[in-house]
């Protein structure tokens, strides 16, 4: 959409082109090389999100995004993950490398118990076919990671 002959852009089409380009720095192909860029990454994907969704970043072994894909919807407080559509998944696309994500809608960013046995339940599955959990990140009011909080 044009909005330059339309008048002054609204705060939600402001909010639309702000998406777009986001969308647009992070295609495929993109390399993530830092927690930040990549908590705002999934904080652009999954912030607004009134129910739990976790998501994966399939990467390359140079940690070059291949595909962006929301795997499991849950409700306000849990989301049931299946490690086997992850693997399934990631062999699809050749993926080397994964940084798992979800949000808490509650915007409490603590790690819960269910949080990391699932985690450690990924990893240690994607290992058995040499592909690496680079992070698993909770967006929240203030995003959490696992790896800089010593978790993964």
């Amino acid at each position: 959409m044009d909005y330059i002959t339309t008048g002054p852009l609204t705060a939600e089409q402001v909010l639309e082109k702000a998406i777009e380009v986001i969308d647009a720095r992070y295609c495929a192909g993109a390399t993530f090389t830092s927690s930040k860029s990549t908590k705002d990454y999934f904080k652009h994907k999954l912030g607004a999100y009134e129910k739990e969704v976790f998501a994966i970043m399939f990467m390359d072994n140079q940690h070059a995004l291949i595909e962006y894909k929301e795997m499991f919807f849950g409700t306000i407080d849990a989301a049931a993950v299946y490690p086997r559509e992850i693997i399934k998944h990631a062999l699809k696309v050749n993926a080397a490398a994964v940084v798992l994500a979800h949000n808490h809608p509650s915007g409490i960013s603590e790690a819960s118990l269910a949080d990391k046995q699932i985690t450690q339940r990924i990893v240690k599955a994607l290992a058995l076919i040499d592909i690496q959990v680079l992070d698993h990140i909770i967006i929240a009011k203030e995003p959490l990671s696992f790896a800089e909080s010593g978790l993964l």
